[in-house]
C-alpha cells in the first residue's frame, strides 16, 4: 500500500505539497479529497497530524458559502453529543449511515452507466427517461434504505446494551428494561387475601 501524500503546514498558514514541491491552496486540498487521493497534513515544525483540522476547515468553508448541508438544528444536536456518554456511539452511527449512502450512490451510478454509458455523455432526454423508469430506482435505493434501517436497529441494540450496563449496578433496578418500542409490563395487583388479613389485624 502506497504511503499517503504528505502536505506540510507552515506557521504562515501556507500548505506545502511535498509531492509536487509547491505551495497549494485549501481548494486544491479539497480537489484531492474529491479525487479520493490519500494525504496527510502535518505541522512543518512539530510533525503533528493536522489532517482533521484541515478537513474541518474545508467543511466550514463549504457550509459558510453556497447551500449548506447541515441545518442549524442538526449542528446543535451534534454539539450536544460532545462529552455525552453516547458520543462514540453517535459518531459510529453517523459514519455508518454516510458509508451506506455512499455505497448506494455508487451502485446507482454503476447501474446508470451500464444502461447509458458514461453519465456526462448521456443526452438530457435519455437521462430524463432513465429517471422516469421508477421500477429500477427501488432496486438501487432499496439497498440503502435496508442498510439505513439496519443501522438504526443496531444503534437501538447498542443503546439498550449500554443502558443495561449503566444501570445494572443500581439497587433500585428490577428486572430487564423493555426493549425500544416495547410497552413496560404492568405491576401485578396485590392478592385479595393479603388485604383481608390486614383488615383482621385491626
Amino acid at each position: 500500500m502506497a504511503s499517503p501524500r504528505i502536505i506540510k503546514k507552515y506557521p504562515n498558514r501556507r500548505l506545502y505539497d511535498t509531492e509536487t514541491s509547491a505551495y497549494i491552496t485549501l481548494a486544491e486540498v479539497k480537489a484531492l479529497v474529491l479525487q479520493y487521493q490519500e494525504f496527510k497534513v502535518q505541522d512543518a515544525k512539530t510533525g503533528e497530524d493536522l489532517t482533521r483540522a484541515i478537513l474541518l476547515q474545508i467543511i466550514l468553508e463549504e457550509e459558510s458559502g453556497g447551500v449548506p448541508m447541515f441545518s442549524t438544528e442538526m449542528l446543535a444536536n451534534i454539539i450536544r453529543y460532545y462529552g455525552h456518554a453516547m458520543q462514540g456511539l453517535m459518531g459510529s452511527y453517523l459514519e455508518r449511515s454516510i458509508l451506506a449512502f455512499h455505497e448506494a450512490q455508487k451502485r446507482f451510478q454503476a447501474q446508470a452507466q451500464s444502461l447509458y454509458g458514461e453519465l456526462p455523455k448521456v443526452p438530457g432526454e435519455a437521462w430524463a427517461q432513465f429517471m422516469t423508469q421508477q421500477q429500477k430506482i427501488p432496486n438501487v435505493m432499496g439497498g440503502y434504505l435496508e442498510k439505513g434501517a439496519k443501522a438504526v436497529i443496531d444503534m437501538q441494540d447498542e443503546l439498550r446494551s449500554q443502558a443495561l450496563k449503566l444501570f445494572s449496578g443500581f439497587p433500585y433496578t428490577q428486572g430487564t428494561p423493555p426493549a425500544p418500542g416495547e410497552e413496560p409490563k404492568p405491576k401485578a395487583a396485590p392478592k385479595a387475601g393479603g388485604a383481608k388479613r390486614k383488615r383482621k389485624g385491626k
